[in-house]
């Protein structure tokens, strides 16, 4: 990791709200989230992911899969719809969304590699703002200092292992200064910054959001997922980056205090979770 910045985000406290909706409001209203997630082996988190943008309110879900998954998505999120990988599909995928989710289980691969080569620079083009997640993160690790592009608005949420990769250290060193690593993934990415774990933290290089909602149940497979689809969604509906990063880990963290409520922190799985986000947002 960099040496530290003697810079300190401004401490933000108040959590954003999400605005109540109007009675003639329709679908069209509260967005679409492009979701690009899933694979072969990993396609649950792409349900998982299409499921929470679903419950965080999104007005219209459409998971880009590989042709012979696209198939089963329906059996799993039925109000979701699917399009395919290749470039003229992402390009008009992209053109019809409001936000983009990607990278919940699409493995580390070459493949998805390309497929942000291909993704990334139509939504910076179409203005449509990017959730950067999991492998999409992996993907792309190690950064260069200023790798992320200024018309590019993105919301990155890496766990301490994928920050570490990305700032070309280790775990260990994320954890013992989570604010120090925060400010660095803030200058190296750009845009917005999401540190998972306890006590997630967000920044934007200027801002600091410390979240104090949710409890060790959550540390299962899978919940990172739910998170991506929830932040895609709020930003379809139109919140800005940060706002929508703020509101996605207190509202997340409270799904999952909610969910522990009721049935424990040891047997509480992320499929758990969408039903107590909606329940959350009222």
């Amino acid at each position: 990791m960099t040496s530290k910045s003697n810079s300190v985000m401004r401490a933000v406290r108040a959590v954003p709200r999400l605005p109540k909706r109007a009675p003639e409001a329709h679908k069209g209203t509260f967005g679409t989230v492009l979701v690009v997630a899933g694979s072969a082996t990993m396609l649950g988190a792409s349900v998982l992911c299409a499921r929470a943008a679903l419950r965080g309110g999104a007005g219209l879900v459409r998971v880009a899969l590989p042709e012979p998954l696209q198939r089963l998505l329906p059996l799993a999120v039925p109000e979701a719809t699917t399009t395919g990988r290749g470039k003229p599909a992402l390009r008009r995928a992209v053109a019809d969304a409001d936000a983009v989710v990607v990278g919940p289980g699409l493995g580390d691969s070459a493949v998805t590699r390309l497929l942000l080569r291909a993704l990334l620079p139509l939504a910076a083009a179409a203005d449509v703002p990017v959730v950067l997640d999991a492998d999409a993160l992996n993907v792309s690790a190690p950064l260069p200092d200023a790798a992320a592009k200024a018309s590019l608005r993105t919301v990155a949420t890496p766990h301490p292992g994928e920050a570490a990769r990305l700032l070309g250290t280790d775990a260990a060193t994320i954890q013992r200064d989570r604010p120090a690593a925060l400010r660095a993934l803030c200058r190296r990415l750009g845009g917005v910054v999401v540190l998972k774990g306890h006590h997630t933290l967000v920044g934007d290089g200027e801002r600091c959001f410390v979240n104090r909602t949710g409890n060790p149940g959550m540390a299962t497979g899978g919940a990172g997922d739910v998170l991506a689809g929830l932040c895609g969604a709020l930003l379809a509906s139109g919140m800005a980056p940060f706002d929508a990063a703020c509101l996605a880990v207190h509202v997340h963290g409270r799904a999952g205090d909610r969910v522990a409520e009721r049935l424990g922190q040891t047997g509480l799985c992320a499929s758990d979770l969408p039903q107590a986000i909606a329940e959350e947002l009222g």
